[in-house]
């Protein structure tokens, strides 16, 4: 009897245990990178983003490591359109100023509306694609940046190559390199 009594404390424990463990690791993605406030020996802020209706917004604090146009099917499926401008950074030079309640995360490998990291961000209001979010890295969508013409789209910010161009459904002759997969895969 005192065994099966143990076994079941021991269940119990393991249970609530648990419990606390997932709901720490939940709570625990609002004091990491983009999550968090710059500090105040942060570089600058370069450039801000917000979302179609400005419930959610962000600033960068560094130039963007990379910039790319992606034709995968699921950005094709995800944006409504043939392709996707990535601006890639850096999670710790990235900053929500505004709308972490507002924020929705889907993990498209998992067919799940959570924060289960590599995961899709988008505004909860106004439902609009805001990035990827990696375990690393933080892929902004280019046209967050409010960017109105292509002479006010900084260099860095410029995409330097189109991925899964194989899967694409219009052809874009703008002299980029061109790859089948991921940048540095076999090109066209």
């Amino acid at each position: 009897m005192r065994l099966s009594l143990q076994a079941t404390e021991f269940r119990s424990a393991l249970t609530v245990g648990s419990i606390d463990s997932m709901v720490s690791s939940v709570t625990a993605w609002t004091e990491n990178p983009p999550y968090v406030p710059f500090s105040s020996h942060q570089p600058r802020v370069t450039h801000g983003a917000k979302c179609y209706c400005g419930a959610v917004a962000f600033e960068v604090c560094a130039d963007p490591v990379d910039a790319k146009i992606c034709h995968c099917s699921a950005c094709q499926s995800l944006h409504g359109a043939p392709f996707q401008w990535a601006v890639i950074f850096h999670k710790a030079d990235v900053s929500f100023i505004r709308g972490l309640d507002q924020l929705h995360f889907f993990n498209s490998e998992l067919g799940r509306a959570e924060r289960i990291l590599p995961c899709k961000l988008s505004c909860e209001r106004c439902r609009a694609p805001i990035a990827d979010e990696g375990r690393n890295m933080f892929l902004a969508f280019g046209p967050l940046f409010g960017f109105r013409s292509l002479a006010e789209i900084p260099e860095a910010f410029r995409p330097t190559c189109h991925i899964f161009y194989g899967a694409r459904v219009i052809d874009v002759d703008d002299g980029r390199p061109k790859y089948l997969g991921h940048k540095g895969s076999a090109t066209l």
